[in-house]
């Protein structure tokens, strides 16, 4: 009778209990698309960090819950993005999304691995969930059948990552240059008519996008009532009376610390005479 050969089974383990702070806060009115990550080199030290930062699975479907917070209604309708596969791979730049061969309903966003592991330490995790809440908007926002202006598309996405909290420290609201120069420079321009013109004005903004082609002339109009080039120029306005008015606030600050007799300049308790003996001064705050 031949030896019995021994027979090795790997048996199932007991399902792992999610921790309760890991599960995501979803909101059900939300799109639930097929959600994939494919990472190009395990070994890499971006890959390897976003890893350590980035549950993947649950920040992705939070960027999506959190476009459709401040990009759409109940009244709005809605792409029809079936996946989105996050590709994290070596590449120059920071990160690009486009649809997949199959068709425009299937979204990959290509984020660079060289430029995660570039990120200042302390900065890590904010920028990363920066740059995906950014690129999600474009798998989920309109651009009146590509012809949009770029700069739109892209100032949505920055606006919808501003109001987000996921603001890098670089940002700052300025108004010279072209209105639809694009990111942050549009993103904040967006966010001035939100403020004058109420909320539900972005909102507004992109569900024109899904409508019809875009013609400046009447897309403006018929939201404002004003030619973008006349709204650009009264928020570059806004932004000049309020650097004023910070302006004229530091110079009253300064006037009325002259008037008690503040003096910022180190004082001493010692004479010329006391130094000229030797003495140390005493240098008080």
């Amino acid at each position: 009778m031949p030896p019995l050969q021994s027979k090795y089974f790997q048996l199932p383990m007991s399902p792992a209990q999610p921790l309760p702070s890991q599960k995501p806060i979803h909101n059900p009115k939300t799109p639930c698309p097929l959600l994939r990550l494919e990472l190009r080199d395990l070994s890499s030290d971006g890959a390897r960090t976003f890893l350590t930062f980035i549950n993947a699975a649950i920040v992705l479907q939070e960027a999506i819950d959190g476009i459709f917070r401040y990009l759409y209604t109940e009244n709005c309708h809605v792409p029809t993005t079936r996946s989105v596969t996050l590709v994290l791979r070596s590449m120059p730049g920071v990160a690009y999304t486009t649809a997949k061969d199959l068709d425009n309903d299937h979204k990959e966003i290509h984020f660079s691995t060289d430029y995660i592991e570039g990120i200042a330490k302390e900065r890590k995790e904010k920028e990363m969930l920066g740059v995906i809440r950014h690129e999600m908007v474009h798998c989920f926002q309109w651009d009146a059948e590509g012809s949009a202006p770029g700069g739109l598309i892209e100032g949505i996405a920055d606006w919808v990552r501003l109001k987000s909290d996921l603001v890098p420290p670089h940002w700052k609201q300025e108004a010279n240059g072209d209105w639809d120069a694009g990111y942050q420079h549009t993103g904040y321009f967006l966010e001035y008519l939100e403020e004058t013109y109420g909320e539900g004005s972005v909102v507004s903004v992109n569900e024109k996008l899904s409508k019809k082609k875009y013609e400046e002339h009447a897309f403006w109009r018929d939201l404002f009532g004003k030619e973008v080039l006349t709204l650009w120029k009264e928020y570059g306005k806004k932004l000049e009376e309020e650097a004023e008015a910070k302006g004229e606030a530091l110079n009253s600050n300064k006037a009325a610390e002259k008037e008690v007799g503040v003096d910022h300049e180190p004082k001493t308790d010692l004479s010329l005479k006391d130094l000229n003996d030797g003495g140390t001064p005493d240098v008080l705050r």
